[in-house]
């Protein structure tokens, strides 16, 4: 079990999922839970994404490539950067091909249309790795219409960087921004994030989202508070999942099967406290991952709280 949800002294439901950790080197460390089950891993795939650009040849501004790796929630800073990176690569939002939506932020949503705005590709959460693909596109004289097609370049050599990094299983799905997704398991993405932070081709995108995760993530989301607040780097993915490269190589991925992203954030917390990853110091900027409130009307009438046990192999 991850999480409960505990209010008034009770437990009122709980969160099944699984818990990962693996060292740099492969070596199976711990696990709760089907750490074998397959499922997509979503937007938990930016870094590798981002970092299969580039191999490519694309060599962005450290800003520009922390955005490639993130699941932005839309504000002006997100979105300025995203139309630099597309215009580096002489294009506009037109070129995006991720569906016109509006930004994750309430606030950035009602600033656009208090102004008169409507839905753009360009606010959607994607947009940064997205405007990646393109740059490399752009970079390397390939069509650009076709970038999300499984047998474009970018797409084959994603596939193909995700499958050395041991986290792709075929057939891909196609994600909500309309990318290619692939399966993995638990233990199949945290090796991949144990990689992160020592493969010397992909150390560069560790360094940048340990830097900016302010670009990679949500306010208050798990993967942004993770990163800024332990020396790792964490990136979630919808319906539950997130990895977790610490810089000293280890690699913690979570699952929740019933889609939860905050059970996801609670069992990977926990699996980092477990480790001695996460100091007692930082422990109360870490609390709205650790345990999320539970609102009745304005008040805070319960929490979810971690149940996970570790299996030490």
């Amino acid at each position: 079990m991850l999480a409960a949800l505990v209010r008034s002294g009770l437990v009122e439901a709980t969160h099944e999922g699984a818990v990962a950790v693996v060292a740099a080197d492969g070596t199976f460390l711990a696990s709760s839970g089907d750490v074998d089950r397959p499922f997509f891993i979503r937007s938990a795939a930016k870094p590798f994404q981002a970092a299969a650009c580039l191999r490519l040849g694309f060599d962005p501004p450290a800003e520009h490539l922390a955005l490639a790796c993130g699941s932005h929630p839309g504000e002006p800073v997100h979105v300025a950067i995203a139309e630099a990176m597309l215009a580096s690569a002489g294009l506009t939002a037109d070129a995006l091909r991720c569906p016109a939506d509006w930004p994750l932020s309430r606030d950035a949503t009602h600033r656009l249309v208090a102004a008169g705005r409507t839905r753009s590709p360009v606010f959607h959460n994607c947009s940064g790795k997205h405007a990646s693909w393109l740059a490399t596109s752009v970079l390397n004289g390939w069509d650009l219409a076709s970038y999300l097609d499984p047998s474009h370049p970018v797409q084959r050599a994603i596939f193909d960087l995700m499958s050395e990094a041991g986290a792709a299983l075929l057939p891909a799905g196609i994600d909500g921004c309309g990318a290619p997704v692939y399966r993995t398991s638990v233990r199949m993405l945290a090796a991949a994030f144990a990689s992160l932070g020592t493969n010397d081709g992909w150390r560069r995108v560790f360094e940048v989202m340990s830097a900016y995760p302010a670009l990679t993530g949500q306010e208050l989301g798990a993967d942004r508070l993770i990163t800024t607040w332990l020396d790792a780097v964490a990136k979630g993915g919808a319906m539950g999942c997130i990895g977790i490269s610490t810089r000293d190589g280890i690699g913690v991925a979570a699952k929740c099967w019933d889609g939860s992203d905050q059970a996801a954030g609670v069992g990977a917390l926990a699996a980092l406290q477990q480790l001695g990853r996460a100091p007692e110091s930082v422990a109360r900027h870490l609390e709205p991952v650790a345990r999320p409130p539970v609102f009745g009307a304005a008040a805070v009438v319960g929490a979810l709280e971690s149940r996970l046990e570790l299996q030490w192999a």
